[in-house]
């Protein structure tokens, strides 16, 4: 019961933060231009070149994209560094777009994939908070995110889907709605969940930028941690 509430607590702040979270991402109610793949993570000295190892790539929003973190702070190069350490060969490309909805990603989608040197060997899919925050229909987020699986389905890529949860202050009605997407569709395409991105962050200021939303350089260590085992789990398939 304690952990219970210790998590109720965490999200209760959350819910309190989302509308200045929503200012601070940036976002904006326009679908901008796919933008060029960002380049490979800053790879730690014993990473190889990709032709030698594996692809993953995280296409994302904000939390994947290293938002107001210093250069090899943010979620691809700590991921990359991660696995490297546990003497795996792997280069983790950053595709993750601060602000994006769910829409944006799907809009950048093939532009991103056929970007790429080859068929990557995982790809990290983590969108959806930015339509939660500024109150997107849950349906349309589900359908965005089931045409993105369904692509990466086609292209035969496998997938860890990164899930998120609705801010209290959305409403029970809201969450109702939200909160399954993730799991539905990770069942759906045989997509491996991770089933909140922010487990282990939310709540804990000593891991949070001053929004208290976004993880900092410590946070994304929690996150990189946990996502870590279960990367290199998929890789080694």
């Amino acid at each position: 019961m304690k952990k219970e509430r210790s998590l109720a607590g965490r999200l209760s702040q959350y819910g309190a933060l989302a509308l200045i979270v929503q200012l601070a991402s940036g976002c904006s109610d326009s679908t901008p231009p796919p933008p060029p793949v960002a380049n490979s993570a800053q790879a730690a000295p014993t990473a190889a070149p990709v032709a030698d190892g594996k692809l993953v790539v995280a296409f994302g929003d904000s939390l994947y994209a290293g938002y107001n973190l210093d250069q090899g702070k943010g979620l691809a190069p700590m991921l990359e560094q991660a696995l490297a350490a546990r003497g795996m060969q792997a280069q983790v490309v950053n595709a993750g777009v601060s602000g994006d909805t769910s829409a944006a990603g799907l809009a950048r989608l093939a532009f991103t994939l056929d970007g790429l040197a080859r068929k990557p060997d995982l790809m990290l899919v983590g969108l959806g908070g930015n339509d939660m925050l500024r109150g997107l229909s849950p349906e349309t987020t589900r359908d965005n995110l089931d045409a993105i699986l369904a692509e990466l389905k086609k292209r035969d890529i496998p997938v860890l889907l990164t899930g998120m949860l609705a801010s209290p202050n959305m409403g029970p009605d809201y969450a109702a709605a939200f909160n399954p997407i993730f799991p539905t569709l990770s069942q759906k395409y045989d997509a491996t969940l991770y089933p909140f991105m922010l487990d282990g962050v939310i709540g804990d200021r000593a891991l949070q930028l001053p929004d208290g939303i976004h993880p900092n350089d410590k946070g994304v260590e929690v996150i990189v941690g946990k996502l870590t085992p279960i990367v290199a789990a998929q890789l080694e398939k």
